[in-house]
């Protein structure tokens, strides 16, 4: 967290700004100092604003922070450079939530591992009329996720995780298998 850090000077000085009667002062500077003392971790923190405002340099604590202001879930068994990462990424993961490439790539970013995603729908277009609807009547998602440990991955959490990102309606399952070598 944020707070006083010891020793560090502020850059702007309030006995320096006081009326020249307050200069010689020796209460009237030691009060301020008390100020600036106060004042020295709100003026680093200000002028490092952009740094803070990045996933990659943010300090630990300000990136969960981030993580609420872009609508991204945290778990704290992920690590660091993974919640980076997913910090980053939000607004693309985002603007791809709900499709196919979208639960691939959250997923990817989280377990990692290659994702292999099969669903129900389908699209196509044809010259000619009554032609078949592609897809299937039964809406399903099913999920397979090939890691080098499946015993590895918490797969509570891995469902969680395909429930929060894929669409509503749609019923899923989750599977994990061992990588092919």
């Amino acid at each position: 967290m944020r707070g006083l850090i010891a020793g560090l000077s502020s850059p702007h000085p309030l006995g320096l700004w006081l009326p020249g009667l307050y200069a010689d002062d020796g209460f009237t500077q030691r009060l301020v100092s008390a100020f600036d003392e106060v004042l020295a971790p709100i003026f680093a923190t200000l002028d490092c604003l952009p740094a803070y405002l990045d996933p990659q340099l943010a300090p630990e604590d300000f990136l969960d922070w981030l993580a609420d202001w872009v609508g991204l879930p945290m778990d704290e068994s992920w690590t660091i450079e993974q919640r980076r990462e997913l910090v980053s990424t939000a607004v693309e993961l985002h603007s791809w939530r709900g499709t196919r490439r979208g639960i691939a790539e959250h997923i990817r970013l989280v377990i990692g591992g290659e994702v292999e995603i099969t669903e129900s729908g389908a699209a196509s277009w044809s010259a000619r009329p009554q032609t078949p609807l592609p897809g299937s009547d039964t809406p399903a998602l099913h999920v397979r996720v090939r890691v080098p440990d499946p015993a590895a991955v918490d797969h509570r959490k891995l469902d969680a995780l395909v429930a929060g990102v894929k669409p509503a309606h749609l019923p899923h399952t989750v599977e994990v298998v061992p990588a092919s070598s």
